[in-house]
């Protein structure tokens, strides 16, 4: 679907909804929407093509991990793990431990 006009509906990620919502096309650069309205809360922001932006844990644990990284004299190449959560590919998050009564 590449012909927008001004005043269509297109699927975006609200950053005040904090989820997938209906959007009004405000402004179009170049044939893609560039400022939509949230039709839900009426709050205008810049097309985000449905990519929900990283959470702050999300950011933080990344970060940790590129400072793991930089500590072991790993190559800066391997800073960004394919599973592109911030945890290497393969690994599998530990389960906490159930608590005896």
């Amino acid at each position: 679907m590449g012909d927008y006009r001004l005043g269509d509906d297109l699927d975006d990620y609200c950053v005040k909804c904090k989820r997938l919502t209906n959007h009004s096309i405000l402004a179009i650069v170049g044939g893609e929407p560039a400022k939509v309205r949230c039709r839900t809360c009426y709050n205008e922001q810049a097309y985000r093509r449905c990519e929900v932006p990283p959470t702050k844990r999300e950011l933080k644990k990344a970060e940790l991990f590129r400072q793991v990284l930089a500590s072991t004299g790993a190559p800066e190449a391997a800073a960004a793990p394919p599973g592109g959560n911030g945890e290497p590919a393969g690994t599998v998050a530990a389960k906490p431990k159930a608590r005896k009564s």
